[in-house]
């Protein structure tokens, strides 16, 4: 087990198992709403759901209108159990927080590299932790 320290974004606490891409994720036109899919033509993650997942990505790209595709994402189940970014920006953030998707950043190694798709994760966004079980 690794545990590594976190900066909390969006409060709250979900495991499961890590879904992990090097390329920023834009909400809007990229993850279908309604199945948690991405869609995003030459995506790493194209045809992959983050439904259930704790979703590993650098950062957010795009429309701010991507913090209301996430709240979509929470209402229709579709959503990952927790979010970890590199470093997050104002759209994921807000996303985050209004859809109760505990979201942290700034992990102490980075968490693209260090997280492997498969792994089993828990994000502890109430102390600021990431731990690879």
């Amino acid at each position: 087990m690794i545990k590594l320290k976190a900066h909390i974004v969006s409060r709250g606490s979900a495991r499961g198992e890590a879904l992990v891409t090097s390329s920023p994720i834009s909400f809007l036109g990229s993850v279908d709403p309604k199945t948690g899919v991405v869609i995003e033509k030459g995506h790493e993650l194209a045809g992959k759901s983050i439904k259930g997942k704790v979703l590993v990505f650098p950062s957010g790209k795009g429309s701010t209108v991507g913090s209301y595709v996430i709240y979509q994402l929470k209402k229709n189940g579709a959503a990952p159990s927790a979010m970890i970014n590199i470093k997050t920006e104002p759209i994921v953030a807000v996303g985050a927080i209004i859809s109760g998707i505990p979201l942290v950043d700034r992990v102490e190694k980075d968490p693209v590299s260090t997280i492997k798709n498969g792994d089993k994760v828990l994000v502890d966004a109430i102390v600021g932790s990431v731990e690879i079980i």
